[in-house]
């Protein structure tokens, strides 16, 4: 209680102070209501508008349902956005090698190098994902090079290989087809991306 009446006491003497000092002449006289003590003295007063304070927020069962997904996909984002944005790196690099090599041979090869050294920095990491963490990833993947993984595993190790490793993504409940839609189906991964980019300061 105590530290209510200091608070509102504290108010008070804002508002009164804001009220004199923007009168233009301080030897106008000013009309303000006042309240008298019990010991006789005599105070301004000030009547503040009535607020609603309100300690928790109770939450309807959609409300619960819809934070707990804004909760879980904005957790997977900051999981798997980083590997999103280095295999997009990558893949500029590999592109960069097959530029004018048409040797299917020479070609595997660069491929093939690159694939060790990926395997050897991401492979431990990537194990860990859970099968959500992994749809998020592969969403990323497509906005951040314009192409499905599955188009991706197609480019770089043929169709058969990608054929497969669609057939092991269907059996765990995943897509290697999916596509990214920022303005519609995907606009809450969106919002959540650019905060990251933001945040940590990434360049789309």
């Amino acid at each position: 209680m105590r530290k209510k009446y200091y608070y509102l006491l504290f108010i008070s003497l804002v508002m009164l102070s804001n009220n004199i000092f923007s009168q233009k002449n301080s030897l106008d006289t000013l009309k303000l209501a006042a309240w008298i003590s019990p010991e006789g003295d005599t105070l301004p007063l000030s009547y503040l508008p009535w607020v609603q304070v309100q300690s928790h927020i109770v939450l309807t069962k959609e409300q619960r349902r819809k934070k707990e997904e804004w909760t879980r996909l904005r957790n997977a984002v900051y999981v798997t956005y980083p590997y999103a944005k280095a295999a997009s790196k990558i893949m500029n690099e590999i592109n960069a090698k097959l530029v004018g090599v048409t040797d299917r041979k020479q070609r595997k090869a660069i491929i093939k190098t690159r694939e060790k050294e990926l395997r050897k920095e991401f492979a431990d990491r990537l194990t860990n994902l859970s099968i959500y963490q992994g749809k998020v990833l592969m969403k990323l993947i497509y906005r951040e090079t314009g192409n499905n993984c599955y188009e991706i595993i197609e480019e770089y190790k043929g169709g058969f290989t990608a054929a497969l490793y669609q057939t092991i993504a269907v059996v765990v409940g995943t897509n290697l087809k999916q596509n990214y839609d920022a303005s519609n189906k995907d606009k809450d991964l969106e919002v959540i991306v650019k905060d990251v980019e933001r945040m940590y300061g990434y360049r789309s």
